[in-house]
């Protein structure tokens, strides 16, 4: 990877989360990277330089609307995008808010009375577990993988998507890319997007993830694109 390859961690940076000190070594000699508070991203406006963006784990976020403004200019954009944990759900609520048009879909963690809660507790809380995904045959999630069909994969989280709007999120352009062995839905990606994944488990837990890979892989794509562009 080359060094001009710059990522923008999209969250609320905690010495104490193992998951940022993950993720930082993860990146390491792959990319520059620079923390943007949630109540830094504003609109979006200070991630358009990036070559990536990765909504990282850390809740309550202390700008829900600045997690979702990052998200949405991922999205919209076509910057390469990577959620994980929180990261994951609130790529959701952005896709259904701003793309399926349900304005009201929203995480019960920070909203316990949320009319669409679309983010719910789970059956049974994923703190520190390690557990077996099943990976969709076709997608990104599983190129990155080598086409393996599953991995084991680690967790922290207690929220997950509600399983009654799971149709919801079928029906358009966002693919269910991981289930774990109870068919629940562990990952997501976009169609028509050069990189656009998010998972409930954190990849960035284990040294060396293929995906935390193949999302540099897609950064140095689009920085390389913008150089030739230019």
């Amino acid at each position: 990877m080359h060094s001009s390859i710059r990522v923008a961690l999209v969250g609320d940076r905690n010495e104490q989360q193992k998951a940022h000190q993950a993720i930082e070594a993860a990146l390491a000699g792959g990319a520059e990277m620079a923390w943007v508070g949630t109540d830094s991203a504003g609109a979006g406006e200070s991630l358009a330089d990036f070559d990536g963006i990765w909504c990282v784990p850390g809740m309550p976020y202390r700008s829900v609307a600045g997690a979702l403004a990052a998200i949405r200019l991922a999205r919209a954009k076509h910057v390469p995008f990577l959620g994980t944990s929180a990261g994951f759900q609130y790529a959701l609520i952005e896709y259904a808010r701003n793309v399926l048009g349900f304005a009201d879909a929203d995480h019960q963690k920070t909203n316990p009375s949320a009319s669409m809660p679309l983010i719910s507790p789970l059956a049974c809380a994923l703190m520190g577990v390690k557990a077996r995904v099943h990976f969709t045959s076709g997608t990104l999630l599983r190129r990155a993988y080598n086409r393996a069909p599953e991995s084991i994969e680690e967790y922290h989280c207690a929220f997950g998507l509600n399983a009654r709007y799971r149709r919801l999120i079928e029906g358009g352009s966002m693919t269910i890319s991981a289930v774990d062995d109870q068919n629940e839905v562990r990952a997501v990606e976009l169609d028509g997007h050069p990189f656009f994944v998010a998972t409930l488990f954190q990849p960035e837990m284990q040294a060396g993830n293929p995906l935390v890979h193949a999302f540099l892989q897609a950064c140095e794509r689009k920085r390389s694109l913008a150089q030739a562009a230019s």
